[in-house]
């Protein structure tokens, strides 16, 4: 990649950053794209360069996101709890390392109440509820092999996965608190 391409994907990403601040922020309906231009520090013409609006910049942030919802929960040998300690563990990993991820908890949380959405969009948001739903057999699984509690499988899915989120949106919104351990979530899950 040539100085060129990389000064323009560089100008992307911080596009990209700001507009998720503002919008975790002020919320999608409160931010214009001259607040987004003014904080990332150019004019809205050089925006409008790589976003054609505020929507296409807002579909962008939930491509990424939903992109990064479209994890397999099939890690081949591995037990079941096991697959949910690592799955903690990774989250919990890339939050702390990337405030971007944390911040994606949040944006695509709130994306989730928008009735203004586009179709296409709010078929992206769907994969956040598919987790939950691939976590059931997984769950089952590891009941039948004694290493998941007794309990309702979509129960302790949403258990799971909302603690994880909640977890992540606390440390977007509050990036100097300490991140909770792993473990303590699969204690939700462990027999």
């Amino acid at each position: 990649m040539n100085s060129r391409q990389q000064q323009k994907e560089q100008r992307r990403q911080l596009i990209l950053q700001t507009a998720l601040d503002l919008f975790i922020r002020k919320g999608y309906g409160e931010t214009k794209i001259a607040d987004i231009a003014k904080a990332a520090n150019m004019s809205m013409g050089l925006l409008f360069h790589y976003f054609d609006s505020k929507e296409k910049l807002y579909e962008a942030l939930i491509r990424i996101g939903s992109e990064k919802l479209k994890m397999e929960l099939n890690f081949g040998t591995t037990s079941p709890l096991a697959t949910f300690q690592y799955i903690a563990e990774d989250i919990f990993q890339t939050i702390r390392a990337n405030p971007f991820a944390a911040k994606m908890f949040v944006l695509m949380e709130n994306a989730q109440h928008l009735d203004t959405l586009p179709a296409d969009i709010k078929e992206m948001l769907v994969e956040a509820d598919k987790l939950i739903t691939k976590s059931i057999s997984l769950i089952e699984e590891g009941q039948r092999l004694n290493e998941i509690r007794d309990g309702n499988p979509q129960a302790l899915a949403i258990a799971f996965w909302n603690s994880l989120q909640g977890i992540a949106q606390h440390i977007a919104l509050h990036p100097e608190v300490p991140c909770p351990e792993a473990e303590w979530i699969i204690a939700i899950l462990k027999k």
